[in-house]
Order: structure tokens, then C-alpha cells, then sequence
């Protein structure tokens, strides 16, 4: 590979970045073709992820609504944190020069905030569970219908989502795989057919199987390495090692 390809590369993205993919010494060319295929297995999981939290937003919110209300989330007892992620949508809103409206206030909120409804709180403290369970996840099995089930897979799943949306290292992540396949299936528990729309734009068995070996030949092929560029004292052997 050529080396001051890479350098550059290294230069605009930050040797921080890169070094999470290096941490074996294994040659600039895998380092640059684990970070091409993480990035594009995080492109491969955002469409899912994106719908996911989109969809449990929504059902919760409806939910609430039934219960509380349009503006649920003044009538409950939220926690500490969810007041203080309310006030800051709020804010966000309010510093657009828009309408506080509960359609808006919904998609201001973080993943989080929608994730937490889960927690014992909101079973102690709210009409929401375990009730709202069927309305919230309606194709969910009711021998998984379990709070404490529920929050600890909705937990994984934003831990997935950050990592994606935050442009971090996914690629070395052994059950990879698996966490796909609970997000389709959490998606259709949600909506049998909001889960078929993100099956055909699914795109990550194919980009997982495939593996790291079409991004290495792709950068072998493409940016090979060359006498003229290499910098002095640089081995052409090591520019080459996977």
C-alpha cells in the first residue's frame, strides 16, 4: 500500500482514530481496511437502529398519551435525569424559535430518555407497566413480557446505536452478529411490517460476511505501493503486511 497515501489518510482522520484498528502492529493496509469495513458495517446498521428507536419512540408516546394525555411527560414523575433531558429539549426548542409541542418534544428526546421508561421507576411510579408492555411491543412472545428482559435488551440496543452514530470501533465486536439479529427482532415486535421495510434495506449479513478481505484487495489494488512514494527508510515489505 502506498504509505503516503496512508499517512495522509492517518493526518485527516487523526492517528488516535486509526490506532484503535492498529493495536496488533498488523500494516497500514489492514489498519485502513479495518476502518473502511467498520464504517461500512456502522452504514449497514444505521437504517435498522434509526427505525428502532423512531418506532419505540412513537408506541411509547402513543401510549402515554392514552394514559396521560398529549404532554404525558409534564404529568408523570419523571427521574432526575429525565427532567433534566425534558428541559433540554425544551430548550433546543425554544432556542429554534418553534412551538413546545409534544410532536416535537418526542423527536427531541434522546434514545435514553426512551430506553429508561423501562426502569423500575416508571413501574412504581407510572400506569405505563407493566400494562403498556402489549401496546408498546404488541408481536413480543408474553412469556418474554418482563420488564427488567426488556430494559436490558433496549440497553444493548443503545449501546449498539451510540457506538454507530458516534463513529466508534464496531468491528471487533464477537457477537456482532447476534446483536443484528435481536434488533430485527426487536423491530418486529414493534411492527411486523416497519421489520420488513428495514429487512429490504438490510444490508449487514451481506457487508459481515463478505469480511475484511474485499477492503484489503480494494486498497491493494487501488493505492499499491510504489517506490517513488514511499518515505525514506520505509520498507516496501512492511507497506504489504496484513
Amino acid at each position: 500500500m502506498n504509505q503516503r497515501f496512508f499517512v495522509n489518510i492517518q493526518q485527516v482522520l487523526s492517528p488516535e482514530r486509526l490506532s484503535a484498528y492498529g493495536q496488533d502492529h498488523p500494516g497500514s493496509c489492514v489498519v485502513l481496511a479495518r476502518y473502511l469495513w467498520n464504517a461500512a458495517l456502522c452504514e449497514s446498521l444505521y437504517s435498522p437502529l434509526q427505525m428502532c428507536e423512531v418506532a419505540l419512540r412513537n408506541a411509547i408516546h402513543y401510549t402515554m398519551c392514552q394514559l396521560y394525555g398529549d404532554a404525558w411527560y409534564d404529568r408523570i414523575e419523571l427521574r432526575d435525569i429525565g427532567k433534566q433531558q425534558l428541559a433540554a429539549a425544551k430548550k433546543n426548542i425554544s432556542n429554534a424559535r418553534r412551538p413546545i409541542v409534544p410532536c416535537r418534544v418526542v423527536a427531541e428526546l434522546p434514545f435514553g430518555f426512551w430506553t429508561s421508561m423501562f426502569e423500575d421507576h416508571y413501574e412504581r411510579n407510572t400506569q405505563f407497566l407493566p400494562g403498556g408492555i402489549r401496546n408498546v411491543l404488541p408481536k413480543m412472545p408474553k412469556p418474554l413480557h418482563k420488564r427488567k428482559f426488556i430494559k436490558d435488551r433496549l440497553n444493548k440496543i443503545r449501546y449498539l446505536r451510540n457506538r454507530v452514530f458516534h463513529h466508534e470501533r464496531i468491528v471487533h465486536w464477537k457477537d456482532l452478529q447476534e446483536q443484528h439479529s435481536r434488533l430485527i427482532e426487536t423491530i418486529g415486535w414493534i411492527s411486523p411490517e416497519l421489520c420488513d421495510v428495514a429487512l429490504k434495506l438490510d444490508r449487514f449479513l451481506e457487508t459481515y460476511t463478505h469480511g475484511i478481505g474485499p477492503w484489503i484487495v480494494s486498497i491493494r489494488n487501488h493505492w499499491p505501493a510504489t517506490l517513488s512514494t514511499q518515505p525514506t527508510g520505509t520498507a516496501s515489505a512492511d507497506l504489504n503486511t496484513p
